[in-house]
């Protein structure tokens, strides 16, 4: 047994496929899109390509990698377990319902169900902005137990999006106040704010707070909030693609490297 696991990521919208050691340090990665494997050991050429076997799907070039960036050297230092870039949009309702699933007798739907919905509805979209030179990390722990829903870094900026389940909705916005249909006000931006500078301090960089709003029937807004920027569905997330003139290529990339590493995140 070669002790070898195989950890697939995404970069610029194309999955790597990263083989790593028992220490968690990677010894090799596989590009699909260039059909190329790069061994950081020629010793273990073999057992590389062993654990890549089920997951190569025609010839392959195999040799040295090229010199890396200097974001993907931090890259490739950083343990597994403390990469957040693999997490999927609702990682952690994800694991919460897997860990603790819904009463088969509860009478209501599970909040949290609508909420995942919602996460993933807005992660997705920032997803998909990854071919314009943008970069999301989902589910960003922040120390308390709160986290930022998605984190979206690109020529734009940087910004802390929360997912909020509107469908059916009339959302009323009065800043800090965001109220849907008849329920309660809840002081939400009072807490996106907060959520935002807090990744500010940790990333030693700006960082916009956002909120997106999913399926909702009708927004108000009658005066703009302070800093918020407000999203009315997939349509204006993919607008932030638009954006420019604030982070240079390289800037994006070492701050995603940053921001993807989950000891970034103890000083929030």
């Amino acid at each position: 047994m070669s002790g070898l696991r195989v950890v697939p990521t995404w970069r610029h919208g194309q999955e790597r496929l990263y083989v790593c050691g028992r220490d968690g340090g990677n010894v090799a990665w596989y590009d699909r899109e260039s059909a190329r494997v790069n061994l950081l050991s020629e010793d273990r050429r073999e057992d590389v390509l062993q654990a890549l076997g089920p997951f190569l799907t025609g010839p392959v070039t195999v040799g040295p990698p090229p010199v890396p960036t200097p974001a993907e050297l931090v890259r490739l230092a950083l343990h597994p377990d403390d990469d957040l870039a693999p997490n999927r949009p609702g990682e952690a309702l994800l694991v919460a319902l897997e860990r603790e699933p819904s009463p088969p007798h509860r009478l209501r739907p599970d909040p949290r169900r609508r909420a995942l919905t919602a996460e993933q509805a807005v992660g997705e979209a920032l997803d998909r902005l990854d071919g314009a030179g943008w970069h999301t990390l989902h589910s960003v722990p922040l120390p308390g137990g709160d986290r930022i829903h998605h984190l979206a870094i690109g020529p734009g900026g940087l910004f802390a999006v929360h997912s909020l389940y509107a469908r059916r909705h009339r959302v009323t916005v009065t800043d800090p106040l965001v109220t849907l249909g008849r329920r309660e006000p809840q002081p939400l931006l009072r807490r996106l704010r907060a959520d935002a500078d807090r990744a500010s301090h940790a990333l030693t960089a700006e960082v916009r707070p956002v909120l997106a709003l999913v399926e909702p029937t009708e927004v108000s807004i009658p005066v703009p909030p302070r800093e918020v920027r407000v999203l009315r569905g997939e349509t204006e997330i993919e607008e932030l693609a638009r954006l420019g003139g604030v982070l240079k290529p390289a800037d994006v990339e070492a701050l995603h490297a940053m921001a993807r590493d989950r000891g970034t995140w103890g000083k929030a």
